[in-house]
């Protein structure tokens, strides 16, 4: 791989209502404003060659890729790797809730009822980066959630992930070039070794 594009995707019907959705199983479609914002990153992504499409199991994101890309040619990779954090009992509940137990806890602790901690989710994305980053194809576009995107575009600037962080607007695009993911990733991944707000 020598670019990646990270796009986060569009509007989904549990993030306009300010709902945690982080099972794949669960229905999760994009609402109309998200399938437009969907069809808005096919517009800004135009000029660019997409040689492959990785993205999580979610539909929201599938769906995003799928809007972004109609009409064109480009291979899809499915990293599970890259799926939201499982919330636990925060599950359907909102959002709100879900932040301010996030925010009280450190980051090795896995949210209650089998969700993930920060930690272990932040390791999971240093995965799926890697395997992104083993790839032969030249420019991927890499479709997935809030938090993988955010934490990237944070250690591109050199920061660790934070129990608070910057929102990822819906289905824009950040180009980043191999050397450049490749440096975050190994600041995310020095971070899961010694994990601290």
């Amino acid at each position: 791989m020598r670019r990646a594009i990270l796009a986060r995707h569009g509007e989904s019907e549990r993030s306009v209502v300010g709902r945690t959705n982080g099972d794949p199983r669960t229905a999760c479609a994009l609402t109309e404003t998200g399938r437009e914002e969907a069809r808005a990153l096919g517009r800004a992504l135009a000029s660019d060659e997409i040689d492959l499409c990785v993205t999580s199991e979610f539909e929201r994101v599938r769906e995003t890729a799928d809007l972004a890309l109609e009409g064109r040619e480009a291979p899809r990779l499915v990293l599970p790797e890259l799926n939201d954090i499982r919330f636990g009992e925060f599950e359907g509940r909102p959002l709100t809730d879900y932040r301010a137990w996030a925010h009280a806890h450190g980051p090795e602790e896995p949210a209650p009822g089998g969700g993930d901690s920060r930690a272990e989710t932040v390791g999971r994305y240093v995965r799926a980066y890697r395997t992104i980053l083993a790839r032969p194809e030249e420019t991927v576009l890499v479709v997935a959630h809030g938090l993988p995107v955010r934490y990237v575009l944070d250690a591109v600037e050199g920061r660790n992930p934070a129990a608070a962080i910057a929102q990822v607007p819906y289905a824009e695009p950040f180009r980043l070039e191999a050397g450049e993911l490749t440096a975050a990733v190994d600041i995310l991944e020095a971070w899961v070794t010694n994990p601290a707000w």
